[in-house]
């Protein structure tokens, strides 16, 4: 067998890994999870994975959960092999996902239709280069939303009880970004003393966005004032306001106003 993962995104307490395995079909060897909880996708195939001495057999209707220390097998049914995207996480991101536990929840989780195409948009937002920062918040939310086809109201507790509670801590989140606009969403939440999926959910349910495009928009907007200065040197701007590089300046821009960086120049200044 020949498994291979593909990180795409690595920080604040979770990585986001394309997983492909290939191989013939058979049985598969024992062998212990260390040190990793993780919530997999599976794309494509179909394999039975054998944890803790239960079976269960996973396909791209379902998702599946390992923690640390599991003694697991998979067994092959074909030779076609298999594609799935690995959520991976800290134990404080873990515990904060599953209403305070210490453990991901046992065997297969139903993916609805919903959560499958929430799955997809991820890795497309990642092929068209999306901010890390967009990846972290989609990857979080789509974590809080599988887990929740098991136990909603685990998923759910600690979540701000009024609507007065939810409008301040939007407005937390909003000022704290304005004072840092790096901080990452896991960042924000522990200072706001909130889970990162409750924050992500109040802030796009008070402000329509969420708090990755709220910071692109705080970028645009210092970008815009440093143009109307004069600014010529877009590689430098890019650098000093946190784009990952000019072109990703100039999409932002784009997609905020409709004009390029050149256009926005001429007409600011």
């Amino acid at each position: 067998m020949v498994l291979s993962a593909r990180h795409i995104v690595s920080r604040d307490g979770i990585t986001v890994a394309d997983v492909a395995c290939r191989h013939e079909a058979g049985r598969g060897a024992v062998t212990e999870q260390i040190g990793r909880h993780s919530l997999v996708f599976v794309r494509r195939g179909r394999f039975l994975r054998t944890a803790d001495g239960v079976e269960a057999l996973l396909d791209p209707t379902v998702a599946y959960c390992t923690n640390p220390g599991e003694e697991e097998r998979y067994d092959h049914p074909d030779r076609h092999g298999d594609d799935c995207t690995a959520l991976h996480f800290d134990g404080g991101l873990v515990a904060s996902l599953w209403g305070g536990a210490p453990a991901l929840p046992s065997g297969a989780l139903p993916t609805p239709p919903g959560v499958d195409l929430e799955h997809r948009m991820l890795l497309a937002a990642v092929r068209r280069g999306a901010d890390e920062h967009d990846v972290v918040e989609r990857a979080i939310a789509l974590a809080a939303r599988a887990l929740a086809t098991r136990d909603p109201r685990r998923v759910a507790s600690g979540r701000p009880a009024t609507a007065r509670a939810r409008r301040a801590l939007a407005d937390g989140a909003r000022e704290a970004l304005a004072a840092v606009p790096e901080r990452s969403l896991p960042e924000l939440a522990r200072a706001l003393a909130v889970s990162p999926h409750h924050l992500s959910r109040v802030f796009h349910a008070a402000t329509g966005h969420t708090i990755a495009r709220h910071r692109m928009r705080l970028r645009s907007r210092a970008a815009l004032e440093r143009l109307a200065g004069g600014e010529r040197d877009l590689a430098r701007l890019a650098a000093d306001l946190g784009f990952v590089d000019q072109s990703h300046l100039c999409r932002v821009l784009r997609s905020e106003t409709g004009r390029t960086p050149s256009a926005l120049r001429h007409a600011l200044a």
